[in-house]
């Protein structure tokens, strides 16, 4: 663990250790402001230690569940979430004990919009049954049917907030339609289409993308009976969170060849298990829960996270991101 350093006065924020690429700019560009530390904090045993004093917590995909929520020292005001997701804190222990929580949905929206597209019209083209065409020589069966043409297509959204509005404005000419379904959604871009019903979305999809956060109510959205909607030949694109879609269900509709193809980025469990059915299914395009990286975006979530732990800290009040849990200490 690095210990915090500074002046007493100075706020004290813990850090999960690996979750930033480069911890010592943090701590030299934050250095008059806060005191850093950086330590596992993967036990409740170890966190109580190591928030001995702390006045806020930042995480990433370490799970906060009541256990190691009450093992936080007392003194610890806020969690901040670097990231969007919030299915890894007990949000509703958070509040009871008074503990606010911030994360960051905005901080790579653009990234993850972008790599959705391109995990997208990868499947959909067929990138991977070419590409090995390719490396086997030029030869070997090369079944590319079915493919229509991209502005024939009609894409679904499940979900259309930031990151699906980001995603649907590149694909709006590209494609033929663009449909959503979002009951929460206040408001959508003109071009888009709300459909009130999920099952109507999926029937009219060729293309589908998943932009929902994992809850109670979107665990286990897309199984098996709303994949088989889906039309022939579609494709699966998730860069949202692993356990919305039954990747059991997806691997039997990919390699029946019901489907066309997936693009994953994230999965029910990371690291993915080596006896998963999803290493081995045709025209499936795997990454490592990476959709939001670009250097840009990855010291901006560092800096937006740090900077509004300590402005939650000094007001109340943040610049970048979202209070998800009004705290009271």
């Amino acid at each position: 663990m690095t210990q915090p350093r500074g002046a007493a006065d100075r706020p004290t924020i813990v850090i999960a250790a690996g979750i930033f690429p480069d911890p010592g700019r943090i701590t030299e560009h934050y250095g008059s402001a806060c005191a850093t530390a950086f330590a596992d904090l993967s036990s409740a045993e170890g966190i109580a230690t190591r928030t001995a004093r702390a006045d806020a917590v930042v995480i990433a995909t370490q799970r906060l569940d009541p256990d190691r929520l009450a093992a936080l020292a007392n003194s610890v005001r806020v969690i901040g979430r670097a990231g969007v997701g919030l299915d890894a804190i007990d949000l509703d222990a958070a509040k009871r004990l008074g503990i606010g929580v911030i994360n960051q949905p905005a901080y790579g929206a653009l990234e993850v919009a972008s790599h959705a597209v391109g995990l997208m019209i990868a499947a959909y083209r067929k990138f991977t049954v070419t590409d090995s065409y390719v490396r086997a020589g030029w030869s070997g069966p090369l079944s590319l049917a079915p493919m229509q043409p991209l502005d024939e297509l009609t894409l679904g959204l499940v979900g259309c907030g930031t990151i699906a509005t980001q995603a649907a404005r590149m694909c709006a000419s590209v494609v033929g339609r663009i449909l959503t379904f979002d009951p929460f959604a206040a408001e959508i871009p003109a071009f888009v289409e709300r459909v009130d019903k999920l099952d109507d979305l999926l029937i009219q999809s060729q293309l589908l993308s998943l932009h929902v956060p994992l809850s109670a109510q979107t665990r286990g959205l897309l199984g098996a009976r709303e994949l088989a909607l889906l039309p022939d030949g579609a494709v699966v694109v998730n860069v949202a969170r692993g356990g919305i879609l039954d990747e059991n269900a997806l691997a039997g509709e990919l390699n029946s060849g019901r489907l066309g193809g997936a693009g994953l980025d994230v999965f029910a469990q990371e690291p993915l298990p080596g006896d998963s059915p999803l290493l081995s299914t045709p025209n499936t395009i795997l990454s490592p829960h990476v959709a939001g990286y670009s250097e840009r975006s990855s010291w901006r979530l560092a800096s937006w996270t740090i900077e509004d732990v300590l402005g939650y800290l000094a007001s109340g009040s943040i610049e970048h991101g979202k209070v998800v849990v009004a705290g009271t200490r």
